[in-house]
């Protein structure tokens, strides 16, 4: 079984078909759970509405950087991110992180906001969700003085190097990769595959986007997850059902609030 660590099944693009459509074509492909994320804590409810359909889904709860200024996020108190974690579906804080690519927010907003999420993941215990790019430094600078070396979540989405992987990885993060990972011009990425372990990795879409190739450019979907994990496992030199046997403990292992075998 292949877990989808990440993606977002809110979205509209889903909607024609339907939440269980798209987790039913995901069964059929060998995935057997889903974190569906949130980026908005002022739509915390349509996220846990939506893990609500399955048992196979759980959420978080957070708010994206691109959000990072809207006063609606700017101003949610840890303890306003702690009361959200409460509910059963909640097992995890974020996306949280910082964006210097995009800046849709000003980078002192970004680290503001960051900064209390990782506040709440040590308050709750629960793992952070985070999203850098063109960050590196402002991330792992934030994580070791707020986050006082006991925060523990995972870098979604990797996009960085070797060096990035290897400072997460200092830090007791986990690596979760998508489909980027097949894209011709990702070389870092997967050389940061090669050198993470395996007992760090999980594997994601962050659908609907960046769907992996052979689909890349078109909607992507969990079921897709299984081209990321044939990658890594292609990479590492193993075989595919190691890759989903070990991402799958690794997931389970950091998102511990789920019992498995509820799962």
């Amino acid at each position: 079984m292949l877990v989808d660590s990440h993606c977002h099944l809110d979205d509209a693009d889903f909607a024609d078909e339907g939440v269980i459509e798209i987790v039913n074509r995901a069964k059929a492909a060998g995935v057997g759970h889903f974190l569906t994320i949130c980026t908005r804590i002022v739509e915390f409810d349509k996220i846990l509405a939506t893990a609500n359909q399955s048992p196979l889904i759980h959420c978080t709860v957070g708010t994206h950087p691109h959000h990072a200024e809207e006063e609606s996020e700017l101003n949610v108190t840890c303890d306003e991110i702690i009361s959200y974690t409460k509910e059963p579906k909640v097992v995890g804080i974020g996306e949280t992180g910082l964006d210097y690519h995009y800046n849709h927010s000003p980078p002192e907003k970004q680290q503001k906001v960051f900064a209390t999420h990782i506040e709440a993941g040590l308050a709750t215990d629960l793992p952070l969700i985070i999203h850098t790019r063109e960050a590196d430094d402002d991330t792992i600078r934030l994580i070791r003085d707020t986050g006082k070396g006991k925060s523990r979540g995972v870098m979604h989405c990797f996009s960085g190097d070797v060096k990035f992987a290897q400072a997460s990885l200092d830090l007791g993060y986990y690596i979760s990769f998508s489909g980027i990972i097949t894209f011709k011009k990702a070389d870092d990425i997967r050389e940061a595959v090669k050198y993470a372990p395996i007992e760090r990795i999980l594997v994601e879409t962050d659908a609907p986007w960046l769907a992996p190739m052979p689909h890349r450019g078109k909607r992507n979907e969990p079921s897709f997850v299984t081209l990321t994990a044939q990658m890594v496992a292609q990479l590492k030199g193993i075989s595919v059902d190691e890759v989903a046997e070990k991402t799958t403990e690794n997931f389970f292992r950091l998102f511990s609030k789920i019992k498995r075998e509820a799962a």
